[in-house]
């Protein structure tokens, strides 16, 4: 009887460990599908790109993240930022449009926000003018307001001054402006992680949120006769209503810069943000956008 009790013991530690092996087995099956579904890294038609959790700030994908390249106008959200940061800054103060600015993008062949010389429009108007239609005229007028100087030419000095000690301070080790707008004297350049960094940071304003967000506006201006009428303008971002969660941030283009986008999206809680620089076209920086938003939001 006793030999009989400890057989069946025998028997049963034997189909505990084989059933303790059997589920280790399971269990390191199960570990490799989990591995093996992990996203496939995405290919990107632009020359270099990065993405990061925007909350905490962990990067996702990198292709020459840190190569210097011209920015076109993704310029502009150093300008905005700029502005955003000064001390007593009230969004409602009027600036008065000035022949300057409308000369300066008909000389550089800029984009326009269409500004009207002797219109009064408020900085948070001009700030709509910058990053929607990407108004090179909008961006002269906030330079020259929010710099420092005596001339035109040196409160505009000054602001880019502005844009690179906020660089600096930023720790954007590989970005340097020669431009407020992104229309460069050769020495106007950043980097896909610099970028991302940067628009990070501007998006911790209220008022640059709101602004980039928005697909289109229509904004009632003082007239210099004292009237009033509406400017119309249209965000360049093809990813707004395109792409679910969408909330910003730039288009840039240009000669050398090719196609450029910065971009962020919020799903379930979480925001993912990056850049593109030197895509081949409008159509393939956005699905190259996309392409690292799915990525970064299986990660």
């Amino acid at each position: 009887m006793k030999l009989g009790i400890q057989r069946m013991k025998r028997v049963s530690a034997t189909a505990t460990v084989a059933l303790t092996a059997g589920a280790v087995i399971a269990g390191g099956a199960f570990a490799s599908t989990a591995q093996a579904a992990a996203p496939p890294v995405p290919t990107i038609v632009a020359k270099g790109g990065f993405v990061m959790n925007n909350g905490t700030g962990k990067t996702l994908f990198t292709k020459a993240a840190d190569t210097r390249r011209s920015t076109g106008s993704t310029t502009k959200i150093m300008t905005a930022r700029v502005v955003l940061a000064q001390k007593g800054l009230n969004l409602d103060s009027k600036v008065t449009v000035q022949k300057a600015y409308s000369d300066y993008i008909v000389a550089k062949g800029g984009s326009s926000a269409r500004l009207i010389v002797g219109d009064k429009v408020t900085v948070r108007q001009l700030l709509y003018g910058l990053m929607l239609p990407s108004g090179c005229d909008a961006a002269y007028a906030l330079a020259d307001k929010f710099g420092s100087g005596s001339t035109r030419a040196a409160r505009v000095k000054s602001f880019i001054g502005k844009m690179n000690s906020t660089a600096k301070t930023l720790g954007l080790k590989n970005t340097h402006f020669d431009s407020f707008d992104g229309i460069s004297n050769g020495s106007n350049y950043s980097t896909p992680r610099d970028l991302t960094k940067l628009a990070s940071s501007a998006m911790k304003y209220s008022a640059f949120r709101a602004v980039v967000k928005t697909k289109s506006t229509k904004q009632k201006v003082t007239t210099k006769s004292g009237g009033y009428r509406y400017m119309s303008w249209t965000n360049t971002n093809k990813l707004l209503g395109t792409y679910s969660g969408a909330i910003g941030v730039k288009t840039g283009s240009g000669p050398t810069a090719r196609y450029c986008l910065v971009f962020a999206a919020t799903r379930n809680g979480k925001t993912v943000i990056g850049t593109v620089l030197t895509s081949t076209s409008e159509a393939t920086r956005t699905a190259d956008a996309k392409k690292l938003m799915d990525y970064g939001f299986k990660k």
